[in-house]
């Protein structure tokens, strides 16, 4: 009831908007959080009891540049493909977490999983499902909103709860989601397994992958494409091309200050994710041989923060690199 309530009270009074050109604003409705940035619409997040985990769509550079993919949820755009279902233009997820003492009766298809796959959409995946959102606040050009999520088993049986505050802000003529996740094992003790497949992902417009479209992706090392990106440690990874005319990008920011750092699943076929729980099975080069995995006791938080930054031009023009400073507060 206090959802509907809130979201009854939000339609009625609209977007959040500041008097400038350049503010920011935000309008929650049934399934749907929209951001905008003065007149454009800068993304949406889709929450609604329909989709498997919570998801963005679109994602647009300025001023309305869309730099993720649009299928499944839209059709018939150019150089489209049909591949990987699950990857829905940005979300948080994993592939594998473990519940240590509850029985699954419906498992994974995919026999690697020993627990809950919350990555893939295919017979006996996970559901992560959004139980409430709010508003939290509208300040300093800074808009935000907090949702609560369960994730449960394909049987439905919750296995542990999340908090998720997403903040949308401007600097210069570029946009930062910032996604604050609180993991709390309410539930029972928790393995996060070791796969590749994971975790704060994003899919490119298939006009900007590297392979079969104009673009590439680099890290902050200044390392480009799959060969040198996949599986390393980074502080952020940056996917950029022309849509059009256009060049624009989308960079995912990892919190230096996250007790785990990410390796990045990031591939040529458009997809770049920030993964903090594989390790030596996941096949990332920089924690070869690294087995302890991550885990928390029943009680216990796990708090992690992302970066979306959505730009026009490329790593160096947009300057990515102080955006991340930026993001980090510094």
């Amino acid at each position: 009831m206090r959802l509907i309530a809130f979201l009854f009270l939000f339609a009625a009074i609209g977007p959040v908007f500041a008097e400038e050109a350049t503010s920011v604003g935000i309008k929650v409705s049934d399934g749907v959080i929209e951001f905008t940035h003065g007149k454009n619409l800068a993304g949406k997040y889709h929450y609604g009891k329909e989709v498997a985990k919570p998801y963005f769509y679109p994602l647009n550079a300025p001023p309305e540049v869309t730099v993720t993919r649009g299928w499944p949820m839209v059709k018939g755009l150019p150089k489209e493909t049909t591949d990987h279902p699950h990857q829905k233009s940005a979300w948080f997820c994993h592939g594998d977490v473990i519940p240590e003492g509850i029985e699954l009766k419906t498992k994974s298809k995919d026999i690697h999983v020993k627990g809950v796959d919350f990555w893939s959409e295919q017979p006996g995946h996970g559901k992560i499902e959004c139980v409430s959102a709010s508003q939290t606040s509208a300040k300093n050009n800074t808009v935000s909103v907090s949702t609560t999520n369960e994730w449960k088993s394909a049987d439905g049986v919750k296995i542990l709860d999340e908090t998720r505050v997403i903040k949308f802000s401007v600097a210069g003529d570029a946009r930062l989601f910032t996604v604050e996740i609180d993991i709390h094992a309410s539930v029972c003790p928790l393995t996060f397994g070791d796969t590749k497949e994971g975790s704060f992902g994003v899919r490119v417009n298939d006009e900007i992958k590297a392979k079969g479209g104009n673009g590439y992706y680099a890290n902050a090392q200044g390392k480009k494409n799959e060969k040198d990106v996949w599986g390393h440690l980074s502080d952020w990874n940056d996917y950029v091309g022309k849509i059009g005319d256009t060049t624009a990008g989308i960079a995912v920011f990892d919190d230096s200050s996250n007790k785990y750092r990410a390796c990045w699943h990031s591939r040529e076929y458009g997809l770049m994710a920030a993964n903090p729980f594989g390790r030596n099975v996941a096949g990332f080069p920089d924690l070869k041989g690294k087995t302890d995995l991550v885990k928390l006791d029943k009680g216990e938080h796990l708090k992690l923060r992302y970066g979306i930054l959505l730009h026009a031009g490329d790593t160096e023009t947009a300057k990515v690199a102080e955006h991340y400073k930026t993001f980090m507060g510094k």
